[in-house]
């Protein structure tokens, strides 16, 4: 089944001139009411976004008037997420994932129970809590948050990036790939789907296919770090036939001995070789394991970063996984990592 976030906007928007013509206070985000955003997410799901200030919070206005007065942040919101706006000293009665929360006390400038909940003892403004569509995961920002700060935020929530890393090393390498590019790198070679029988008959070896799509920017950030990476790069070469492969090809590629083409999956023109290659568990991104005869070995969905491809691309090219479960492997190899270069 295709990853619901397929259809989001085809690449995040950048940061464009802010334009008052809608209310100051609010900004540009459509914002709405706990009970109205978990309406709605049984209908379709999304993560929440929710916005956590006070009356007399001075950078929660602030917040407003530039972040999401940003058309480009504010579009991006509005279309993939659930946006919330939360006032931690609300007299109101809040229902929230099937429990009931209240204010504290009648008295001014009291937090609520909820806000207390999401905050703990830390009760600074502005505080963003961003939660997945199923309540599983949840990632706390505290403080005034700009655009090339929540930036990497929205995108680590939205490409299920959380499911695989954690934000710090995730914003560690957005930054790398967007912004602080000027670090150690090494060329990889690249290949095509197209060559890989005739290299197979040269010289097998094992096979990375790399599967994205141009406004994928969880699959920007890996193209730009993860295979680049000075410590990756040079065993991927000796080790394996690297490929990329866009999920809207117009090409006609034949794989095995069948052919595969652009076609409408889910109301979305895709090559059906990804569907293949991905055993049909499709996402974005996504990295195909091939054996020297190309049958998938394995499938790593969503977002990898350096360090965690490091060992899994040690566990196959070595053969490993044929005899070690993966469980015992990475005990191992934490407790004594590889130098991917020395091998």
């Amino acid at each position: 089944m295709l990853n619901k976030h397929i259809a989001i906007l085809i690449c995040f928007f950048k940061l464009t001139t802010i334009v008052f013509s809608q209310s100051e206070k609010d900004g540009f985000v459509n914002w709405m009411s706990f009970k109205e955003a978990q309406e709605k997410n049984k209908i379709l799901q999304k993560p929440f976004l929710i916005d956590i200030y006070t009356d007399w919070c001075g950078w929660c206005k602030h917040m407003m008037k530039t972040t999401y007065s940003n058309q480009g942040i504010a579009n991006y919101i509005n279309s993939n997420f659930y946006a919330v706006k939360f006032d931690a000293e609300t007299k109101d009665t809040i229902e929230y994932n099937g429990k009931i929360y209240k204010p504290l006390s009648k008295e001014p400038k009291t937090p609520h129970e909820l806000a207390v909940k999401f905050l703990g003892n830390s009760l600074s403004y502005p505080s963003t809590m961003f939660i997945t569509n199923n309540f599983e995961y949840n990632l706390l920002t505290q403080g005034f948050l700009e655009d090339k700060k929540i930036e990497p935020i929205l995108i680590f929530m939205v490409e299920n990036a959380w499911r695989t890393t954690s934000f710090d090393e995730f914003n560690k390498h957005f930054s790398n790939a967007f912004v602080d590019t000027n670090f150690a790198k090494t060329k990889i070679n690249i290949y095509t789907v197209n060559e890989l029988e005739k290299l197979q008959k040269k010289k097998p070896k094992k096979v990375l296919i790399n599967v994205g799509a141009r406004f994928c920017n969880t699959c920007r950030v890996m193209s730009k770090t993860t295979f680049v990476d000075t410590s990756i790069a040079n065993y991927l070469n000796k080790n394996f036939y690297f490929v990329n492969f866009d999920v809207e090809s117009n090409d006609t590629i034949v794989f095995k001995k069948t052919k595969y083409y652009k076609q409408l999956v889910n109301n979305y023109p895709l090559n059906n070789l990804a569907l293949k290659l991905t055993n049909n568990k499709f996402s974005l991104p996504a990295l195909c394991l091939l054996d020297e005869e190309l049958n998938s070995i394995d499938v790593l969905n969503y977002y990898q970063s350096p360090e965690q491809i490091k060992p899994i691309l040690y566990y196959i090219a070595s053969n490993i996984y044929k005899t070690k479960p993966w469980t015992d492997f990475i005990k191992e190899y934490i407790a004594h990592p590889v130098n991917l270069n020395k091998k």
